[in-house]
C-alpha cells in the first residue's frame, strides 16, 4: 500500500491542539463576512483585492480566477483526504478550513510560532494598518 506524506505526518503528529484550532476558527469567523457558516468568493472579495495580482494585470487571469484559486487552496487539502474527493464546491466549510490549518500546523513545533504566523497572515491583533489586496488598493 501507499501513504501520502500528509497522512504520514498526521499519524505521527496528530491533529492541531485546542489552542491552534481556536485560532484557526477565529480567522474563519472573521472571513465568513455574512455569517453563513461557509467562506465563498463573495466573502473573500471583502478581504482580498486581486486587481493588482500580476496575472490579472498581465491579462492571464481574471480577478475571479485568482479568488477561486485562493479558495481552492483550502478545499484542495480536504479533497485529498480519503472519501472527500468530490467536496470541491467553491465554498469553504469550517471543517475544510481546519483541515488546511491541520496541514500547516504539522510543520510548526511551537504554539507561539503558530500564533505569530496566523497573526502575520491575518492581522489578528489589528496592530498593522492594512489594505486588502496586491497593491494595497481598495
Amino acid at each position: 500500500g501507499e501513504i501520502s506524506y500528509d497522512e504520514f505526518l498526521r499519524s505521527v503528529r496528530g491533529s492541531m491542539n485546542q489552542r491552534r484550532q481556536a485560532v484557526a476558527a477565529r480567522v474563519f469567523k472573521i472571513m465568513d463576512n455574512n455569517n453563513s457558516g461557509t467562506v465563498d468568493i463573495n466573502d473573500i472579495r471583502q478581504s482580498y483585492n486581486a486587481k493588482k495580482h500580476p496575472d490579472v494585470m498581465s491579462g492571464k487571469k481574471t480577478e475571479d480566477e485568482i479568488l477561486s484559486e485562493f479558495l481552492d487552496t483550502f478545499e484542495d487539502h480536504y479533497a485529498d483526504m480519503k472519501g472527500h474527493a468530490d467536496s470541491r464546491d467553491g465554498q469553504i466549510t469550517l471543517q475544510e478550513w481546519i483541515e488546511y490549518y491541520n496541514n500547516v500546523s504539522m510543520s510548526i513545533d511551537n504554539d507561539e510560532y503558530f500564533d505569530l504566523m496566523m497573526n502575520n497572515a491575518w492581522n489578528l491583533d489589528g496592530k498593522r494598518v492594512t489594505q486588502k489586496g496586491w497593491g494595497g488598493e481598495i
